[in-house]
């Protein structure tokens, strides 16, 4: 389930399109929200309509880095990164109205809402931040696309785990080693590694380990999920005041038919419900060409009012 240790460091083979894609280097930000700094990129003209892509859990803004260039030409695209991951300050408590917040501080400051009301694309937990301002910010919002997030009908319900006893944070002594032991979670087979090497890549930072040592580390609070305060999703989809929409991958593990089907009876008759063929939970890895293309088709004709 470490693909890329056989590598040995060196990077994969990548196609051309990849290559085009994150050649397009975003515009390199921070932002302070509510006393942390705030990690944001963003592709396009500003005044241009809004897109914004939120990540999943542990995971920070340049998993976006090889899709959010396919709409710049026509969009100002914003990712933030929320609190606790990638480069974004760390908090002593994570609290899942505030990454809300995050996002929707981000996407104002970036651009996004420039033009009037934007789209949010979430992945994973980012799809529950999209649930989020679909509630809280709702009318400010043309829509809010969820990407295979992490939501389960009744009866499939799974415990919490308990919180994990404190670890340190692990650090590596090269970016190399870190890259060879990076992996999917949920644990799933990964197709195109050239794009796991580089979200492997920009997932981690140079640190000084407890005995002064230099090193390298994954960019994520070690401590989040004890930090972070849950919240039941179900109302906050019942609750949201713009239109949604979702998007899974056919081989999830996370997302079965049956989570889909509850999801979806939450939501207004006719919303979308696309399914990318060969997809796992990591859908824009696994298809990212399929997922762009969903995620075009969405953009050109829905909502059905700006169709």
């Amino acid at each position: 389930m470490a693909p890329l240790a056989a590598y040995h460091g060196a990077r994969p083979p990548a196609p051309a399109w990849f290559d085009d894609a994150i050649a397009n280097e975003p515009e390199r930000t921070f932002i302070e929200v509510e006393g942390a700094r705030i990690e944001l990129l963003a592709w396009g003209e500003r005044g241009k309509p809004g897109l914004i892509f939120l990540h999943g859990g542990a995971a920070h803004a340049d998993w976006w880095s090889f899709i959010a260039p396919f709409f710049a030409a026509e969009r100002r695209v914003v990712a933030p990164t929320f609190t606790g991951m990638g480069r974004s300050d760390w908090r002593e408590a994570y609290k899942f109205e505030q990454i809300v917040r995050e996002a929707h501080a981000a996407g104002r400051m970036g651009g996004a809402f420039d033009a009037g009301r934007p789209i949010v694309v979430g992945h994973s937990f980012g799809g529950r931040a999209a649930m989020g301002l679909a509630r809280d910010f709702g009318d400010e919002f043309a829509g809010a696309v969820m990407v295979d997030p992490p939501f389960f009908a009744p009866q499939n319900a799974r415990p919490r785990s308990p919180p994990r006893p404190a670890r340190a944070r692990r650090v590596q002594h090269s970016l190399s080693a870190i890259v060879a032991r990076f992996r999917l979670q949920p644990p799933q087979r990964c197709d195109n590694l050239f794009i796991l090497d580089l979200i492997a890549r920009r997932s981690a930072h140079e640190v000084v380990d407890a005995d002064g040592k230099p090193g390298w580390s994954l960019c994520f609070d070690p401590h989040y999920w004890e930090k972070f305060t849950w919240v039941d999703p179900a109302p906050i989809v019942a609750a949201a005041r713009c239109p949604m929409a979702l998007i899974r991958g056919a081989k999830s593990q996370l997302m079965h038919a049956a989570d889909a089907n509850y999801l979806m009876s939450l939501l207004a008759p006719g919303s979308p419900d696309v399914v990318i063929p060969e997809a796992e939970h990591h859908v824009m890895i696994d298809q990212p060409l399929a997922f762009v293309a969903a995620v075009r088709a969405l953009l050109a004709a829905w909502p059905a009012e700006r169709a």
